[in-house]
């Protein structure tokens, strides 16, 4: 009874604590007024018939082809796919990159080749200081694309390449995350209800 008590605790615990961050975001218009503004920003590229591209590592890396893959499939009802791609999927662009050119190149080198003027670059970085994601930054202007950057509180060294930076505010890799894929999800629904809703 002890041990299951303690179980209970540390599952409200993490639920409150995962509550907490969420309404810190939503009382934090700065951060709501730039996620307007991202959101926006992704429904003008894809109607100009440009994409949208993400990456990260980890389980950001997860949220990257996550984020795509509801962009490409579906959100919350059918419609045509939406082009966009995760950076962080291909094994063997990621291995070739990192043998020929190094781990911090990964980023750079795809959107070099596969980024075109007008796209958006979504950077995914807990830390704000994941290097490949900061060079990936770095080559956004001169390629032509808006760059924004998925952080946790301060941002790192995102907050001042992105063009756009949204800072959860929690030094927490895991509320960070968690609340990373909810914004995530916040910019799907508003693109798809934004272009095909009737």
């Amino acid at each position: 009874m002890g041990s299951q008590s303690l179980s209970h605790q540390y599952l409200k615990k993490h639920i409150e604590d995962s509550i907490y961050v969420k309404q810190s975001i939503l009382e934090d218009s700065l951060l709501l007024s730039t996620l307007y503004d991202v959101s926006v920003l992704c429904v003008e590229a894809f109607r100009a018939g440009n994409k949208v591209i993400l990456a990260g590592n980890g389980g950001s890396a997860a949220d990257a082809q996550h984020i795509a893959a509801e962009f490409v499939s579906r959100f919350r009802f059918d419609r045509p796919g939406l082009p966009s791609l995760s950076l962080s999927t291909d094994t063997s662009m990621l291995t070739a990159i990192g043998n020929d050119y190094g781990y911090e190149k990964l980023f750079a080198r795809q959107l070099q080749a596969n980024g075109r003027e007008g796209d958006v670059f979504i950077g995914i970085s807990t830390s704000g200081t994941s290097k490949n994601v900061v060079e990936a930054m770095k080559v956004c202007p001169e390629l032509g694309i808006t760059s924004v950057g998925f952080t946790g509180q301060g941002g790192g060294l995102l907050v001042d390449l992105a063009d756009h930076c949204l800072c959860v505010p929690s030094n927490s890799t895991a509320f960070i995350q968690e609340s990373h894929i909810m914004l995530g999800h916040i910019i799907c629904g508003f693109v798809e209800d934004s272009i095909f809703r009737k």
